[in-house]
């Protein structure tokens, strides 16, 4: 089921309605509500209801919920601390070795060659990335006792919420579990904002990515040898509009949805291209899952201070050991992304860009030096390098195997001989443009247009939302392809 879908518009409607009139009732609220993201989860794959995947994978999700539960809870009563950390060996062992079977296995198996295994393919059940994250985030806050471990029932609607369930982002129970204890007054809910990042969201994913992907991405990507190289640097540029405009369409309608149901969400995505450093761009995309690998897994690994690995430590320095920690949290944020070497060469981009970054950084602060170039033209300069650079990465991220990634890299360094191209539009430049300069928009500018849009009348507000749904449907493309971010 997809948010910009005939279906999502007839279910949203019926769980808004009940949600807020069973809301005095909260343990029969959370139970409706456990029950609509399952509905909305078996939607998510193909096929009848008498499908063996309509019913095994919600299955899987259940089962993840009720052995995370019993582990937070054996992690909570053990007495000693080497009883908790043996909770949570076991915890982090059954999450990762679910979610590396689910998503790993078939890579295993191609890239070693046992073909012979009794299982031939094993099929991806859509989300398990983000919630088997989710009910990590859950055990370990648990083990540093950050939070008290909740009820079953709070816990598998923390898991399963459909707003957030397939696509993200990924919220901490900490940020979650909370808004479970209170009561919202469905009267002051900041419907004018959630309306926006709806209707934001929708243009974003179908008129913009969708677009852009019929256009010119999926016809240069399929055939990079077929094209010029400046259709295939255009296709680049193009992507990177895409799968922004895609995966933060995806994750504002998401926040706009929670918000009409009471319940507040991090923000995700704030405006990454413009980004003057590889850092910086880490801390505007995706920041849910930035601050997850910062938090689990980074600092866990020692962060800036070193290696926390005792065979490391003694061969390495402090800040070497930095830069490598940096490249395993970017590998592993590659491989987070999907079984596939090409996305490890994305995280090993980023990775080594982070690291050469730092390097500077670190020499330029030693010498006596401002951290970095100054000025306007210095930011710029800054700018342009670190948004080549991740578009040099999605080149591998949204190419179909390494074959095809060096072919659009080849056509851009060779085939300038060849013209401009009959796929390199006025109407793609415009879109690419637009949404770049879009991302330079002051903050302060939108929230201004929200506050003008709340003060209207209902019947006018009512109009303009319905006026900005039929453009979307007759700017778009017929039908809606899934949200990039469902394959992972």
């Amino acid at each position: 089921m997809l948010f910009p879908t005939i279906q999502f518009g007839i279910f949203f409607p019926i769980v808004f309605v009940a949600s807020w009139l069973l809301r005095p009732r909260p343990k029969v609220w959370k139970l409706a509500m456990v029950v609509a993201s399952y509905v909305f989860y078996a939607f998510a794959f193909k096929g009848g209801w008498l499908t063996w995947t309509k019913w095994t994978y919600p299955g899987l999700l259940v089962l993840v919920t009720v052995v995370n539960q019993v582990l937070v809870v054996g992690i909570f009563e053990a007495r000693t601390q080497v009883a908790k950390k043996a909770w949570l060996a076991v915890a982090v062992v059954a999450d990762i070795g679910c979610l590396g079977y689910f998503k790993y296995y078939n890579f295993f198996r191609d890239s070693v060659g046992l073909h012979f295994l009794w299982a031939k393919q094993v099929f991806l059940p859509v989300a398990i990335s983000f919630f088997i994250f989710q009910a990590l985030s859950y055990v370990i806050d648990a083990y540093r006792d950050d939070l008290r471990p909740t009820t079953l029932l709070d816990f598998a609607m923390y898991l399963s919420f459909f707003p957030h369930l397939v696509a993200g982002p990924i919220v901490r129970a900490r940020e979650f579990l909370p808004q479970l204890r209170q009561r919202p007054d469905p009267r002051h809910i900041d419907a004018s904002r959630a309306f926006r990042l709806i209707i934001a969201g929708m243009f974003k994913k179908v008129v913009v990515a969708d677009k852009l992907a019929a256009w010119i991405v999926d016809p240069v990507f399929a055939n990079p040898k077929g094209h010029t190289a400046l259709e295939n640097l255009t296709s680049v540029y193009a992507y990177a509009i895409q799968i922004y405009a895609d995966f933060s369409g995806y994750t504002d309608i998401a926040i706009g949805l929670a918000l009409l149901l009471g319940i507040r969400f991090p923000v995700n995505f704030d405006a990454p291209y413009t980004a003057t450093s590889m850092q910086e761009f880490w801390r505007r995309w995706h920041m849910s899952l930035s601050r997850w690998l910062r938090d689990y897994l980074y600092i866990s690994l020692g962060g800036n201070r070193g290696s926390n690995l005792p065979g490391l430590r003694r061969v390495l320095t402090p800040t070497i050991a930095s830069y490598l920690n940096l490249m395993l949290v970017m590998l592993i944020g590659g491989l987070w992304h999907g079984a596939n070497w090409k996305f490890v060469v994305w995280g090993a981009i980023h990775g080594l860009a982070l690291s050469v970054e730092r390097v500077l950084h670190d020499r330029r602060v030693a010498r006596g030096y401002a951290p970095a170039a100054s000025g306007t033209f210095g930011a710029i300069g800054r700018w342009l390098i670190t948004f080549h650079v991740v578009c040099f990465a999605w080149i591998f991220f949204r190419a179909q195997d390494f074959t095809k990634a060096t072919d659009v890299i080849g056509q851009i360094a060779t085939a300038w001989s060849h013209g401009a191209g009959p796929l390199v539009t006025m109407s793609v430049a415009l879109v690419i443009a637009a949404m770049l300069l879009s991302q330079f928009v002051p903050e302060w500018t939108v929230e201004a247009v929200q506050a003008r849009f709340s003060r209207l009348p209902l019947g006018l507000q009512g109009g303009t939302l319905a006026v900005c749904f039929f453009l979307i449907e007759h700017l778009g493309p017929i039908g809606v392809a899934p949200f990039i971010y469902f394959q992972f």
